[in-house]
């Protein structure tokens, strides 16, 4: 298995997922890993994959993407900065060497840009998705990005949908995680066979209780900041639905939580009363367990919302954007409620609020459907099908 960034609970959506993979493919399933590490700290996780893994091989890569290597090698290279970022000359040398030492059946990458690193082999391959990346940095660019600057961007862009559609056609078998992923990868490439694997949730793990806080906490969280998507979400949140909120229920805090949180948002925190920013949670049941709502005006699209499934799990409440329950199955007014307008995520949001009755059905219907629909235990098994489809051929 060859992931970018090393399997853990703690950091972000990708991390948790490949953890769980890994912790239940592991009782049928004898797996070596190889991850990239941004510094030796992340070393710290590796005795928890060793119960798991018959071997667990690290190797570093820069702290950041804007080194002059990586500039360099992007501006005048056909790979985006992505794929440069993420190359190690290492790594594809010591999976040569681990494949012509050992046995293996199956190759698993996840993320189409660790795809470089696995020399030429008669092992079949798989490619999970976790996102479509060259539309998630699209959307970035368009949004973002001065229209002076936009053209440069946009070459990388260009990058990004050339080699992901390149590794798409070379895998043996491309898997998305959600159906609308899917279906944008059938239609990039014409006859591209695409299997789905959601992300899943520990429903044991989220149904532990926690006390509500006082005064009711509207919660956007438990996420990953580096994901720009979440970062554009917050910003619409606090300027644009959160005013409609507090205007009708002035008794209530807005509660940011998650990892890599961007300056501007913990300034917020500091400056406002109505605001509370907790950075690296030490568990994240706490902010499910301990909130009254959540809300997600996601407008980016890519991928299943992992945090979305943890807090269903956990019997939270969801006010959300349809593009952020993209691909989860829910139905509207039952399992949760969505609205694309910003008047009527606040209306919602305050109906949850003012409506303790609605708030546990909502809740218990969304902890129910994770539970039946998106339990680890349950979404591990839709690989050995693809596994034993590849290894027939």
């Amino acid at each position: 298995m060859l992931v970018p960034f090393l399997p853990n609970t703690s950091m972000s959506g990708g991390q948790t997922r490949w953890y769980n993979i890994i912790k239940y493919m592991s009782k049928s399933h004898r797996i070596t890993l190889f991850s990239l590490i941004k510094d030796e700290s992340e070393r710290k996780f590796i005795p928890e994959l060793n119960k798991y893994c018959e071997k667990v091989e690290v190797f570093k890569r820069p702290r950041s993407p804007w080194t002059v290597r990586n500039l360099l090698l992007t501006a005048f290279s056909p790979y985006p900065l992505l794929v440069i970022r993420n190359w190690s000359p290492r790594v594809r040398s010591a999976i040569k060497k681990e494949l012509s030492n050992s046995t293996y059946d199956l190759i698993h990458a996840e993320t189409f840009y660790v795809m470089p690193h696995i020399p030429r082999t008669n092992i079949p391959n798989i490619l999970v998705e976790q996102t479509i990346e060259y539309q998630v940095y699209k959307h970035y660019v368009d949004n973002e990005v001065a229209p002076f600057f936009r053209p440069i961007f946009m070459i990388d862009v260009l990058k990004l949908m050339f080699w992901e559609k390149y590794f798409w056609k070379k895998t043996t078998r491309a898997v998305a995680v959600s159906p609308e992923d899917k279906k944008i990868m059938e239609k990039l490439v014409p006859g591209l066979k695409v299997d789905v694997i959601p992300n899943g949730v520990d429903s044991d793990y989220y149904a532990k209780k926690f006390p509500k806080k006082t005064p009711p906490r509207v919660l956007y969280g438990v996420s990953n900041f580096e994901w720009l998507q979440n970062q554009e979400a917050v910003e619409i949140l606090v300027k644009k639905v959160w005013p409609l909120i507090v205007k009708d229920y002035p008794f209530v805090k807005l509660w940011i939580v998650g990892r890599k949180m961007p300056k501007w948002i913990i300034e917020l925190g500091r400056k406002r009363d109505d605001m509370e920013v907790s950075e690296n949670i030490s568990d994240p049941r706490e902010a499910y367990g301990g909130s009254t709502v959540m809300v997600t005006p996601i407008k980016g699209s890519g991928g299943t919302r992992l945090k979305i499934l943890e807090a269903m799990a956990a019997g939270l409440p969801i006010v959300s954007t349809s593009v952020g329950v993209a691909g989860l199955g829910v139905q509207k007014g039952k399992h949760v409620l969505i609205n694309d307008t910003f008047a009527g995520l606040a209306r919602e949001t305050i109906r949850i609020l003012k409506d303790k009755t609605l708030a546990r059905r909502i809740g218990e219907n969304g902890r129910q459907f994770a539970r039946k629909n998106y339990d680890w235990r349950e979404i591990v098994k839709l690989h050995d099908k693809i596994y034993e489809e590849i290894l027939k051929k």
